[in-house]
């Protein structure tokens, strides 16, 4: 499972990988199931909201979950620092949105504040040691109430036993919940705006790219570093929000990361 940010947009909780970090234990078994996990922390720097050409620094977490044995011979991912995922396998989805608020952004001057949301789901992902494909599905349970997904692909490098390049395209889909939230220009935000209204359907709001790089400097301790680049599409980019912003959305961040093993 991982938990993703992206600046403002997707803000992150890093709280809750910081106490991880400063309190987590590492603990192995021979035998029996085992997992193997991820947490990192560290700053971002990513648009203000979704369509924003104004940027800033903010925390940035992460919590990802990279093997599992359990009873029965089930075993998935890889206990290495640097490992891979062989075959099909589940994926966990969490992503925070941070709140959206015209106090912030003098530009969104009578549009409605839009809550933080939270959304979980699940996925399905094939991963070979040098590429993997992956999907997954999560839904709103905090601020917006729909549907969301994101897909995408990567070609994998492995130069060394420590380092792992993984760079590939990306594609994300909103309900009509999700797209109403963050571009959605209702006719008394239009009159108090002077945007014209805007009522977006589902669909794909946004294609991409994304390169990461892991390095670690022990089986427990290493650090992780992101870039990418998305374009907003269709009725995302047709939004008046989008229209006095760009399209074009840029993330960095930069994260120190500590696995855990866990035997029980």
């Amino acid at each position: 499972m991982s938990l993703s940010s992206s600046g403002k947009p997707i803000a992150t909780l890093g709280l809750v990988a910081a106490f991880a970090c400063a309190f987590g234990g590492v603990a192995s078994a021979q035998d029996g199931p085992a997992a193997r996990f991820t947490i990192g922390a560290g700053a971002e720097y990513t648009p203000d909201y979704f369509g924003a050409d104004d940027y800033s620094v903010g925390p940035a977490g992460e919590l990802r979950f990279d093997y599992i044995r359990l009873p029965g011979g089930f075993e998935f991912g890889s206990q290495r620092a640097v490992g891979f995922v062989e075959g099909f396998g589940p994926r966990g989805s969490v992503r925070y949105i941070g709140s959206r608020k015209a106090s912030d952004n003098p530009e969104l001057r009578g549009l409605e504040n839009v809550d933080a949301a939270l959304e979980l789901g699940l996925g399905l992902g094939y991963e070979a040691q040098y590429f993997r494909v992956f999907g997954d599905v999560r839904y709103g349970l905090l601020g917006h109430s729909a549907w969301v997904g994101d897909f995408g692909a990567d070609a994998i490098l492995r130069p060394n036993e420590n380092l792992i390049v993984n760079f590939g395209p990306r594609a994300d889909w909103g309900g009509t919940g999700f797209m109403n939230s963050y571009f959605r220009v209702s006719d008394s935000e239009s009159s108090e705006s002077g945007l014209d209204p805007f009522t977006p359907d589902n669909g794909f709001y946004s294609v991409g790219v994304e390169l990461n790089a892991r390095y670690s400097f022990s089986e427990a301790w290493g650090v992780e570093g992101t870039a990418s680049y998305d374009r907003l599409i269709g009725d995302a980019a047709d939004s008046p929000i989008v229209e006095i912003g760009t399209q074009n959305q840029y993330g960095v961040s930069v994260m120190i990361t500590r696995s855990l093993t866990l035997g029980f």
